[in-house]
């Protein structure tokens, strides 16, 4: 039953919101942010496996780990043919969120903008769908006639920026502030009019802003050059910073506050091109020589003496060719993990081009998560400690690059986002609750509609977990 004096919940996500420059570096100029760290809790929180938007948000929203979850990234393996890729949308989502569960007892909810939410599912409540949909000609709103009402009532909703990989770069800057105040006026027209329980939007233009500006922000980076944009993500916090105190001001006193971000992000300071490494070590080979890059497509690939080829990305994934498993698999299968673990040593051993180890990470789905659905990549891998970004093209003539090789971009993400509530802890000593994982969100959003864990969630409630203090304190990458 509906309790009558349940307290409202709010969640705000700011994709790719950076912990060290929210709680360290510009907190003093973030002063509705500040108020709500001071009176209540804040810490790192740690991202999915691998840590990028999708499958993050849901990760958060489920309590479930991507491979529970069955998706690993934006693109994932929809069988084994070499060429079957899946994109990840709504419907992949299989697994209950938070604001199913609450329908389930009665409780109303708006979403607006919550990764992976496009093709819009029915909800108790009303629903915007996410930066995946792809324009405006298609429904993106449950009721349907949402659509209508917000165009009419708001203005015309913006999904995403057209394109934050440009060189068009003060363009860009207007289109992300013109899509962050489109959004969080929606968000503030559906809180005074619509009603709601619990209510959970996610912002894009942190990450936009990070991608496209890092490299003028950051004195480190390798692109670095002085520039008119230098202060460029630090005035854009601000503007979010005040949206969200205009947000606020629709919520009422008693309401439960969240601000969460899905992961971090960090400077690139370049792309280990994963396919031209396992052609140098034996596991790829090209139909022919490439002398230019080009996106690497599985018509130019010689099957039959390939064992292993990689994807581009945040993170590395590498896909091993099993005989019985792949269309021209040459694996034995009573190979597959000696190649497994071969690929994992050296893959640890890279170096750069100055002959340091890149420090990288693998590992093995497997091992990583609680469940593994659908099919996963065979290692996931995170070059020079997510410094260094996953290159997949090949004809570059070299294992390094500087540059991305899908446009612009002069930021990667991070292992931990940022955790902030209203709340503090009855076990915390002070605010600063330490590192906490995304996936303790759903069981603690739960908790404050009373309702229990659901089967199979990973996470904890933050708020009433003697042993969560001491736990968080060990997490590391």
């Amino acid at each position: 039953m509906l309790v009558s004096n349940q307290a409202k919940v709010v969640v705000i996500g700011l994709d790719c919101a950076e912990p060290t420059l929210v709680f360290e570096e510009w907190i003093d100029e973030l002063p509705h942010i500040k108020k709500i760290m001071d009176t209540g809790s804040y810490g790192r929180m740690r991202s999915s496996d691998p840590p990028i938007t999708v499958p993050a948000w849901a990760s958060m929203m489920t309590g479930k780990d991507p491979g529970q979850l069955g998706f690993y990234g934006f693109r994932n393996r929809n069988s084994y043919d070499y060429e079957d890729m899946r994109l990840t949308d709504s419907t992949s989502l299989v697994e209950p969120t938070v604001w199913d569960i609450l329908g389930k007892r009665g409780y109303q909810s708006i979403i607006l903008g919550v990764p992976p939410s496009y093709p819009p599912k029915p909800i108790k409540g009303n629903l915007i769908s996410c930066f995946l949909t792809p324009d405006h000609s298609v429904s993106y709103t449950h009721p349907p006639e949402l659509k209508e009402e917000i165009t009419d009532r708001v203005g015309t909703y913006q999904f995403d920026v057209k394109n934050f990989r440009t060189e068009q770069v003060n363009e860009l800057l207007d289109d992300i502030y013109q899509m962050t105040q489109i959004r969080f006026e929606t968000a503030e027209y559906l809180l005074q009019h619509k009603p709601w329980d619990f209510f959970m939007m996610v912002e894009m233009g942190i990450d936009r802003i990070h991608h496209a500006f890092w490299h003028y922000m950051d004195e480190k980076h390798v692109l670095y050059t002085d520039s008119t944009y230098k202060e460029a993500i630090r005035k854009y916090y601000q503007y979010v910073d005040g949206r969200i105190g205009e947000l606020l001001a629709c919520i009422p006193e008693d309401a439960h506050i969240f601000i969460v971000s899905d992961h971090g992000a960090k400077r690139m300071d370049g792309g280990l091109c994963i396919n031209e490494w396992l052609m140098r070590e034996g596991y790829l080979k090209l139909k022919n020589k490439v002398d230019e890059p080009v996106p690497l497509t599985s018509d130019m690939i010689d099957w039959n003496k390939t064992m292993a080829w990689g994807f581009g990305g945040y993170y590395g994934r590498l896909c091993l060719n099993v005989k019985g498993r792949e269309p021209k698999g040459i694996i034995p299968k009573r190979h597959f993990e000696s190649i497994r673990n071969e690929l994992i040593s050296k893959l640890k051993q890279i170096k750069d081009e100055q002959g340091n180890l890149l420090e990288t990470k693998v590992f093995k789905p497997q091992k990583r998560y609680k469940d593994v659905k659908r099919i996963p990549p065979d290692l996931i891998v995170y070059f020079g400690d997510l410094y260094w970004r996953s290159v997949g093209s090949v004809g570059n003539n070299t294992m390094y690059v500087y540059e991305n090789d899908t446009g612009p971009d002069g930021a990667n993400h991070d292992y931990h986002g940022i955790f902030i509530s209203n709340t503090r802890p009855v076990y915390a000593k002070d605010a600063d609750i330490g590192r906490l994982h995304l996936m303790d969100m759903a069981p603690t959003l739960l908790s404050l509609f009373k309702i229990g864990k659901r089967k199979k969630m990973r996470g904890v409630n933050i708020f009433n977990e003697p042993s969560l203090y001491a736990r968080i304190k060990k997490r590391g990458p």
